[in-house]
């Protein structure tokens, strides 16, 4: 995933491929968007960016982030994806064919998932081509096998196994997601953390408290892992005046608690990621849900420490009356969020050079 997308990921690929050529590495991105022009970011950034090749079975549409998939492709991978990664399976090839026909030294190659078949197609190329980079790194955001979210049939532990047999390095953003990967890999794990250009957020407005306390969540919700349900049944009962504001994908979540809540739950499609930080900035506070499991940690925590505001965090129901102090501008109970200065992409990017030493 690469530049428009608008995700965690490809905000990953996006800054370190800017940040490395900026360095004076020749940087070239293979990415699966064909409609998207990229002449004018090119020359911006002195990055060469490529298509990976014709998809067959999907095709991305660059504007909405979004997959248009045929009937029978929609039904196909219903019923099989769970066991086969179809479509995504696709990708695996098309990155073997890239570096199949690759003629420059590649001196790093940094596969990014999701999806996980990218890494796949690079360790079926290991020993397979005559051309291949000198070093392999597969940067990792969420777990595959390891991931709490999602049962996979226990073959695909054999290709985990496999790939990470191959790979010279396994990047993951916390340490506490070493935990989701297998234990006798460890000594290849490298964590280094998502990257941004600090200086990119001059624009964001200063702060101003809002006539009626407001607050924001931005990201996914989870079933299993991040349900805003229970929280959203507590603030039913509450008879002070507020406004939740709501970004996400996955409406279906909450919009069932759009009648009861009224005026005081807004729910929003997701933004650009310059529009979505701008808002957060100018909310009173922030929420977030916090998984259940902590080998995954959301990104979204680097984008409240941006904007730098109050953060409550809803771990259970033990957390919902804080709330209360949280809307008469209390926060003594407020989270601790992440040292912003840890995730300057001029730091991250050295982590990733210095692992071709």
């Amino acid at each position: 995933e690469f530049y428009p997308k608008n995700s965690p990921r490809a905000n990953r690929t996006t800054e370190l491929a800017k940040e490395l050529a900026k360095q004076g590495n020749k940087v070239c991105v293979y990415t699966d968007i064909e409609s998207f022009d990229y002449t004018s970011y090119e020359d911006k950034f002195k990055i060469s960016v490529k298509s990976i090749g014709k998809i067959r079975f999907a095709t991305t549409n660059s504007k909405t982030n979004s997959s248009k998939y045929s009937f029978f492709i929609k039904v196909f991978a219903k019923l099989f994806h769970k066991y086969t990664e179809f479509p995504d399976i696709e990708l695996m090839f098309k990155t073997y064919h890239v570096l199949k026909n690759n003629q420059d030294k590649i001196d790093l190659l940094i596969s990014v998932a999701h999806p996980f078949p990218i890494h796949w197609g690079v360790a079926y190329a290991k020993n397979r081509i005559k051309n291949f980079p000198s070093k392999w790194v597969a940067d990792c955001g969420d777990p595959y096998m390891g991931n709490p979210n999602i049962k996979r049939p226990f073959y695909f532990k054999r290709i985990e196994k496999w790939f990470c047999r191959k790979v010279d390095f396994i990047t993951v953003p916390t340490k506490e997601s070493v935990q989701a990967y297998y234990p006798e890999f460890n000594d290849k794990i490298k964590i280094i953390p998502q990257g941004f250009n600090l200086d990119d957020y001059n624009y964001l407005p200063s702060y101003k408290k809002n006539t009626i306390p407001t607050f924001i969540y931005a990201g996914a919700f989870y079933k299993k892992i991040r349900n805003p349900e229970p929280f959203l049944n507590y603030l039913i009962s509450l008879e002070d005046d507020f406004k939740f504001i709501i970004y996400t994908r996955q409406k279906n979540i909450v919009n069932p608690f759009k009648n009861k809540l009224g005026k005081k739950l807004i729910i929003r499609n997701f933004i650009p990621r310059n529009e979505i930080l701008e808002n957060l900035s100018m909310a009173d506070f922030l929420i977030n849900f916090q998984n259940k499991e902590k080998t995954q940690t959301p990104s979204k925590l680097i984008d409240y420490a941006i904007v730098d505001r109050p953060v409550l965090n809803v771990y259970d129901e033990k957390d919902f009356p804080k709330i209360k102090s949280f809307l008469f501008s209390n926060y003594e109970s407020k989270m601790k969020t992440p040292n912003i200065e840890d995730y300057c992409i001029t730091k991250v990017a050295n982590k990733f050079i210095n692992l071709i030493d």
